[in-house]
């Protein structure tokens, strides 16, 4: 049974969702669909890239995921389909895949990407707003039903990439940036775990806020305290016990944090 993802930044409000998942039902009748996430803030090509990379290690071969965060939808960017090893992703091309790229060159996965031009996989009308339903859905579900990736078009040599915030060295520490807010307001970071020298004595700065100590787990503290720690993907997190941190210091994505080796002086 064909394994099919959504990922998007549509909400459940209103049918889109359901839209694409008739389209792809309707050509791929077996498809088992999963939502990983309908709920990126609209527009926000970053976040949504970052939710996919997060899901993606987690899928088996042959899954196919569908992103659609897509904010130059009926413009000259492309639409895409890309193999990643065993899995594919359909989407546009506006740097959406720009962290599973980096992943799997790092990883040595092989890469295919292509343009998606032919027409016979797409629904009959084309509208200049949802390829979401009219593009990305039929092609995923064709891909889906075992059809070769080299049927949809043309290679792509030069995909669209994000310039990816990267924490910087620097003589005391490290600088880092906040890449991603959760549901539950804590505040994930692109700062890697393992360049942590002493978790216990390393001192955290966002903002006026200062965090001694990296912790293990949210329950070593008490409710209400702000605190960093290490989440799921070895990333250091900054989180407010049984809170939301990202209302309590008033973060955003992008925002500066300071990362000490040591206590100071």
């Amino acid at each position: 049974m064909p394994i099919i993802t959504l990922t998007t930044d549509f909400g459940l409000k209103d049918s889109f969702v359901g839209t694409m998942k008739g389209v792809i039902l309707s050509i791929c009748p077996t498809a088992q669909l999963v939502d990983l996430t309908h709920e990126i803030p609209p527009q926000n090509i970053l976040a949504g890239g970052l939710a996919l990379w997060r899901a993606f290690p987690y899928f088996p071969a042959g899954t196919v995921h569908i992103a659609v965060v897509d904010p130059g939808v009926g413009t000259s960017r492309r639409p895409l389909a890309v193999r990643l090893g065993g899995q594919y992703l359909v989407g546009p091309d506006n740097g959406l895949f720009t962290s599973l790229y980096e992943e799997a060159e790092g990883r040595g996965w092989s890469i295919e990407i292509v343009h998606l031009t032919n027409k016979s996989y797409f629904l009959p009308e084309i509208s200049r707003t949802f390829h979401g339903r009219d593009i990305f859905s039929p092609v995923a579900a064709h891909l889906a039903n075992g059809v070769p990736l080299t049927e949809f078009g043309p290679p792509v040599p030069d995909p669209v990439r994000l310039s990816l915030p990267k924490p910087e060295r620097l003589p005391y520490g490290w600088r880092a940036q906040v890449i991603g807010v959760d549901h539950f307001g804590n505040l994930t970071t692109n700062l890697p775990a393992a360049v942590l020298f002493a978790p216990k004595q390393t001192i955290v700065r966002l903002g006026r806020f200062e965090i001694r100590g990296v912790s293990a787990t949210y329950g070593e503290h008490a409710p209400g305290e702000l605190i960093a720690l290490i989440d799921s993907e070895n990333r250091l997190e900054i989180a407010l016990v049984n809170g939301n941190a990202a209302q309590f210091t008033g973060a955003h994505i992008g925002d500066e944090v300071e990362v000490f080796d040591s206590p100071e002086g």
